[in-house]
């Protein structure tokens, strides 16, 4: 569909990272790890880009957590750092097709920007009585204060700097309990990494949902 959404909220949620929270529009329904693209125009030129929603679900309102790279941060970025609650931007979606399902167990592999995803997936699987592994990769990770609740209800919760622990750490996380969904989510040098790690524990990365951000 496509729309004006309003914003709700924005607040920060680690360095350089920002949550969006928007208004739901009528007949807007998306999944957790679904993306929306957000389009405005800023000084005259013409921007869209896609986000992930990283709500665990879309209620009254729905989230997505925007990254901001301070070296290639260009307008459009800067255009979404200073919405405020009340402010409105065009919305199309949701796309993808890697989403939480309802899956007895979820394992989220996250590079940088895929936290967002990340939370929301595992959030909505534990809100479901369902289990949830997180495993994130960032030398500055955002959502801590989520990660460290998804932790206290029970999800099996690993932050890293280090690229070299990712190995470990998703071998630990893999269960090949019967339903565990594996999820990857983050840029192409982290994807390729991720699923090399799943496959070398043993697991199966073309049976992951993998949303690859360029």
């Amino acid at each position: 569909m496509d729309a004006t959404v309003t914003v709700a909220s924005v607040r920060n949620v680690g360095p350089g990272t920002f949550a969006i929270e928007f208004e739901t529009p009528a007949d807007f329904e998306a999944d957790p790890g679904q993306f929306v693209k957000l389009s405005a125009d800023v000084d005259g030129e013409s921007y869209a880009r896609f986000y992930t929603l990283s709500s665990p679900g879309v209620t009254d309102t729905f989230e997505v957590t925007v990254g901001i790279d301070p070296e290639e941060g260009g307008p459009f970025s800067q255009h979404l750092e200073s919405l405020a609650a009340g402010d409105s931007i065009d919305l199309s979606g949701p796309f993808g097709n890697s989403y939480y399902d309802g899956e007895a167990r979820v394992v989220v592999l996250a590079g940088g920007p895929g936290v967002g995803p990340a939370v929301g997936i595992a959030e909505a699987a534990i809100a479901d009585g369902n289990e949830a592994a997180v495993v994130y990769l960032d030398d500055a990770p955002a959502h801590e204060d989520r990660l460290d609740a998804l932790g206290d209800d029970g999800a099996s919760v690993v932050v890293t700097d280090e690229e070299s622990a990712l190995a470990d750490a998703v071998a630990d996380a893999l269960s090949d309990e019967d339903d565990e969904q594996v999820f990857v989510y983050g840029f192409a040098d982290f994807v390729e990494a991720a699923t090399d790690a799943i496959e070398a524990a043993g697991g199966d990365a073309d049976a992951a949902k993998v949303e690859n951000f360029g």
